[in-house]
């Protein structure tokens, strides 16, 4: 039996198609744990997120990024897997590494089917340089039609993994993230949701369910797929949900560690830092800090960002990326060590890395 981090190895691979996190370097109080060649290394670049991944892909054998794309239009790959369908119903090991690799190619296909959807434009708020309108709504409908194809393929793909529970698993994450984003885009689309008074606790409720749910359930998926009882599939759960947790608040740090950032930047208002901001100021205050960042109607957004950096926001996000992180780095202890294990918390550490 394949052990639980190497089958978890295959299932982060799809947060770079969030776009790679850049940091500034940390190094963690490790104690004891072995993290190989990746101790006290800072991660500023890209290059550093991208460099934990591949290692993490030499482990399980094979290339990340969009396979399953790929493998939509390959003779040979379709050839491939019709032939390893015969094994269902026999106990040969290689069934059980194949319905693994499916799996994580379906969990690659529905978070990049919802950037695909995500990808569309709202046609009310287009300027004049931002193109023809037709060719807007042309796009849209690519966008549209290409998401729902994703996730057609993805749907197609659970099924043929004849396991229920992981069917349910994987069903019940795309409804969190239907939730998810269904809100988010309820919440942007009010004229006053710059004043929204949303705590820490309800921004972790609904980061869960848009951006950790997926990756939490498809680690729990994994290990149903591998015969692992209920409490490890609970611990990689634990693991999927803290890393995803992790890597959402390293991203909405960017716009306010970036060494160099541009006075055009723009941020979510509803991102970590703002929301740890505005909870530790007040909402009267965060209300007059909005009005005296507005200049001729329009948010001056470099303006808020350099307030929003002297207060404790920002640092408070670092501390619960770090949190977020460590529990993450809990979870993984319930396993034995390996090379694998290894690999799974230099990706931990390559989003909760800063100066």
């Amino acid at each position: 039996m394949m052990s639980p981090p190497q089958v978890l190895l295959r299932l982060p691979r799809y947060l770079r198609a969030s776009g790679p996190p850049r940091r500034r370097g940390w190094s963690p109080s490790l104690g004891s744990i072995s993290v190989g060649s990746w101790r006290g290394q800072s991660s500023k670049s890209p290059a550093y997120w991208n460099q934990v991944v591949s290692e993490a892909e030499k482990i399980v054998g094979y290339p990340t990024s969009f396979m399953s794309l790929r493998s939509l239009l390959s003779d040979e790959l379709s050839n491939i897997a019709m032939q390893v369908r015969k094994l269902v119903g026999t106990q040969h090991p290689l069934l059980t590494t194949a319905s693994q690799r499916s799996l994580a190619e379906i969990t690659e296909l529905i978070h990049t089917a919802l950037l695909v959807h995500r990808a569309i434009v709202n046609l009310k708020e287009l300027q004049s340089s931002d193109g023809p309108l037709k060719d807007m709504h042309f796009g849209n409908k690519i966008a549209i039609l290409s998401g729902d194809f994703l996730l057609a393929n993805a749907c197609n793909g659970l099924a043929l993994l004849q396991n229920t529970k992981v069917v349910e698993l994987l069903a019940s994450a795309l409804k969190d993230l239907v939730q998810g984003v269904y809100h988010e885009n309820s919440t942007s689309a009010k004229e006053n949701y710059i004043t929204n008074d949303i705590g820490i606790s309800t921004w972790k409720e609904q980061t869960f369910l848009s951006h950790g749910a997926l990756l939490a359930k498809s680690c729990q998926a994994a290990m149903e797929l591998a015969n692992h009882d209920a409490e490890v599939q609970d611990m990689a759960f634990q693991y999927g949900k803290h890393m995803a947790m992790s890597h959402k608040i390293n991203s909405d740090l960017q716009p306010f560690i970036k060494e160099k950032t541009g006075d055009s930047v723009t941020f979510n208002l509803n991102s970590a830092p703002v929301v740890l901001h505005q909870e530790t100021l007040g909402r009267d205050l965060w209300i007059r800090q909005i009005g005296e960042a507005q200049e001729k109607g329009r948010l001056d957004y470099a303006k808020l960002r350099e307030t929003i950096k002297a207060g404790k926001g920002v640092t408070s996000a670092i501390d619960l990326c770090r949190y977020h992180g460590n529990k993450a780095l809990e979870a993984l202890e319930s396993f034995p060590p390996s090379e694998a294990r290894s690999a799974l918390k230099n990706i931990v550490f390559a989003v909760t890395r800063f100066s």
